[in-house]
């Protein structure tokens, strides 16, 4: 589609005095009531504005020169409708694809960790240099290199968000609260070196990789590329890479949790503190696979949450949080009865299982006191024995060790663990105890399950101001991959020895350019969920909100279900099928908004949906009904394309692919442009590029070539009328042509059309604004709408141009 638009300040100024005028006809009116004015001259008015109006943007735009041309050429054009099932099917194989390579990198990764422990004795005297990345390209006050430390080259990477990074070095992260000499750690990271090599192996099969990683049991973390880890403002390093999302799904299975917590009177002061925090830190290790529900008892049972008495349900964000705020008020009184409690929790998870809910994979009961006193044998011999299905985890709360064999014999005789925690700064290592219990079945039988996690957002936002107001701020989330590395000695096989986790971050970003939205058309788009439902990418999920002059992620912004932004989904149909994992298609009339969601449109979209294979990811994608489905394509030579392609009047959209300059380095200093015409010249044959997108884009740049000499014409011939300042058109290839009618000093609008204007450019996320009304209005009919910008305001005239053939019309671009 082409589009044009023109700023007509002085219009606008026309405008203010019309309505000046009959404001003042209007109050002389009722203060002398003698005067009438017929409502025909009023009509006859208004028409002549609109004339005027008119004939100014269609002499200033050059949109009847457009529309001729495209009719000249029509001969030679195909418009062709988009198939849906066929689309949804290319794109999600090419993601499916893509995925597909960073699993690879993983599994490469976790066999080569496994290897070189297979390999390596432990040596208690070991002496082991490594680069620790608290401590490179740093100083003494002697100017000697900080011990762990030395010179470790970084440069600027693009690829990388620009971070100094290393390319060909890994390098290690520790814990301010791990000891970075201990002879187990040194053991561990000297047999991770095996890794680099593989890490930069991997970046150079697969360039679109970004961070690869090893999380260590241990508590240290290896990061490729090698970067400097910058420590808080108090100079602690509080990441612990087994406290992440990504380590505890990959070290264990799916689970069912009953969190058991002690609140009689024995348990005031900092005990209860120390319990809470405790349950805290338990939820923090849980995900939207798990289920939980959390019991408080003295001497009788108390649901935390009353509603979700006698069940459990998803530790999803939104849940985890709501249950930290109704810990936060559990007050201590009474005496402990612990019986009646485990029986509450075992008859729960019995129920869940036998119902075939949950998480049908681990269940474990968490019991969190200062003592256990009565004889709560005949549950366990009622309830657990001798199956023992259900593991319980008993956490000893306080410094009072007189109960201590109690809580261990029930750890103990119920496949748990028990550990001891008498202050704050324990419970964090502590708790984490209980995941490599959980992990030990997976070990054993050598279950290499690859994990993917739900969306996340990256530590790292380049120009989060701009970013906050243009792009699809679902694509500055990531999703990461990871796989579990076990010890394969044959003398502890048995044991069940977790060594850590292998994992890769995929921004999403890269993973919706797949699926490019100037594909889908003005309004189409595509999106990504989970398993369970959550969105993963959405054009219309808005993970950030302005808190003063900083950005700040909300709290739930990765547990969105898909149902809170397709809100015409009443029926649930389309979520369902997703979640399924099925593949369909099906029609909803849909009230999108555009502008800020300040102007409504009514549109008839078509969903078509399919599941990614071995991922628990579900791809859809929407196509609006009528000429979103229709594309044309138009044939002209690369030589005549090219001379109109370096128009200085002409630029294409920065952040669609028409060509990869991302798989070789030496490519990433081309604009689109750029490399587009390198290619086309066949400078650069290398290049991967879209064949179709720059048939079209020649095509395009040719037949809007005469609305330059004409805009030029109109400059140099003939007195520009005042507070017209900008022409302009744009064409579904992402082409845009812009004339400048008048000087920047002069100018009101400003920012229209600048690289800051994101919401009237071409971007990864959407259509031009004044595009996007465009296509929903008639050909030739001209859309007005007023832009504030602090003190500017300005009016745009946009319309739409078509081009038909064999009884179908496809729309072009806009214009104004």
């Amino acid at each position: 589609m082409f589009g044009a638009k023109s700023r007509m300040e002085g219009t606008l100024r026309l405008l203010r005095k019309l309505l000046g005028i009959l404001g003042f006809l209007y109050l002389w009116i009722t203060v002398e009531a003698q005067i009438k004015i017929p409502p025909e001259t009023v009509q006859q008015w208004a028409s002549e504005f609109s004339v005027q109006l008119r004939d100014l943007t269609v002499k200033y735009s050059g949109s009847l020169l457009l529309q001729k041309k495209l009719k000249d050429v029509e001969s030679i054009i195909k418009i062709t409708e988009l198939n849906g099932e066929d689309l949804v099917k290319d794109f999600s194989n090419e993601i499916e694809r893509m995925l597909g390579s960073k699993m690879k990198s993983v599994k490469r990764l976790a066999e080569s960790a496994e290897d070189a422990d297979l390999y390596h004795e432990f040596n208690a005297s070991l002496k082991f240099d490594y680069y620790n990345s608290m401590m490179i390209n740093t100083v003494d006050e002697d100017g000697n290199s900080m011990e762990l430390g030395g010179e470790f080259p970084l440069e600027e990477n693009q690829h990388f968000n620009n971070i100094p990074v290393n390319t060909q070095q890994s390098n290690i992260q520790v814990p301010t609260n791990v000891y970075n000499k201990d002879p187990i750690i040194l053991n561990a990271i000297y047999n991770t070196e095996a890794l680099n090599d593989v890490f930069i192996s991997n970046f150079l099969k697969d360039p679109t990789l970004t961070w690869q990683y090893f999380g260590s049991s241990t508590g240290f973390f290896r990061i490729y590329p090698g970067i400097k880890w910058t420590p808080d403002p108090n100079g602690v390093v509080v990441f612990d890479c087994r406290n992440r999302n990504w380590y505890i799904q990959a070290a264990t299975s799916p689970k069912d949790i009953i969190i058991m917590v002690d609140i009689s009177g024995s348990m005031k002061g900092l005990k209860m503190t120390i319990a809470k925090h405790t349950i805290n830190t338990i939820l923090d290790t849980l995900g939207e696979n798990d289920f939980v529900n959390i019991i408080a008892y003295t001497d009788y049972v108390r649901y935390v949450e009353p509603c979700f008495k006698g069940t459990l349900v998803q530790a999803d964000l939104d849940t985890r949080e709501h249950f930290k705020l109704l810990v936060d008020e559990l007050h201590v009184k009474g005496e402990a009865k612990i019986k009646n409690a485990l029986k509450e929790a075992f008859k729960i998870l019995n129920e869940v299982r036998v119902n075939g809910q949950g998480s049908m994979c681990n269940q474990a009961i968490m019991l969190i006191t200062d003592g256990a006193m009565e004889d709560f044998e005949s549950v366990f011999e009622e309830f657990n024995w001798p199956d023992r299905r259900v593991r319980v985890f008993t956490y000893l709360i306080g410094r009072e060790m007189t109960f201590a064999q109690n809580t261990k014999w029930i750890a103990c005789n119920n496949k748990g663990y028990y550990t001891h925690i008498s202050t704050l700064a324990d419970v964090q290592e502590n708790v984490m105890e209980y995941l490599h219990v959980l992990s030990r079945p997976m070990v054993i039988n050598h279950d290499h399950d690859i994990i993917w996690t739900e969306a996340y957002m990256d530590t790292v936002l380049p120009n989060t101001k701009q970013l906050f107001t243009t792009k699809a701020q679902s694509l500055l989330l990531m999703t990461s991959v990871a796989m579990p590395v076990f010890s394969k000695k044959k003398e502890t096989l048995s044991h069940g020895i977790l060594l850590g986790v292998v994992g890769s971050d995929i921004p999403l970003m890269e993973v919706m350019k797949l699926a490019p939205r100037y594909t889908l058309g003005p309004h189409g788009y595509a999106f990504l969920i989970t398993n369970n439902g959550y969105i993963l990418a959405h054009p219309d999920l808005r993970p950030l909100y302005k808190d003063g002059k900083r950005l700040k992620a909300k709290p739930n912004y990765n547990s969105v279900d898909l149902t809170e932004v397709e809100w015409e989904d009443t029926e649930d149909t389309l979520r369902t099928a997703m979640v399924k994992g099925q593949t369909g298609s099906l029609s909803l009339s849909v009230r999108a908004s555009v502008d800020k969601a300040k102007r409504p449109l009514f549109l008839i979209n078509e969903y078509f949906y399919t599941n990614i294979d071995d991922t628990p990811f579900s791809f859809g994608m929407v196509l609006t009904k009528g000429h979103g489905k229709l594309v044309f394509m138009g044939n002209v030579s690369v030589e005549e394309g090219l001379h109109d392609l370096t128009s200085p009047d002409l630029s294409i959209a920065s952040e669609w692919t028409y060509c990869e300059t991302d798989i070789d380095p030496s490519h990433r200093k081309y604009s689109q442009l750029q490399a587009a015409i390198r290619y086309l010249q066949g400078k650069e044959p290398d290049l991967e590029c879209d064949e179709a997108l720059l048939q079209q884009l020649l095509f395009d740049a040719v037949v809007t070539a005469p609305l330059e000499a004409y805009w030029n014409t109109l400059m140099l011939s003939d007195r520009v009328e005042p507070g017209v300042e900008t022409a302009f058109l744009g064409t579904r290839s992402g082409l845009l042509r812009v004339i400048r009618y008048t000087g920047v000093e002069t100018r009101v609008a400003k920012n229209f059309l600048t690289p800051a204007d994101k919401d009237n450019l071409f971007t990864i996320d959407h259509f031009p604004l004044w595009y996007r009304l465009a296509v929903e209005n008639p050909q030739g009919s001209f859309i007005y709408f007023p832009v504030i910008e602090k003190e500017m305001r300005y009016i745009v005239a946009t319309t739409s141009v078509t081009v038909t053939s064999k009884g179908r019309t496809a729309m072009a671009g806009g214009e104004s």
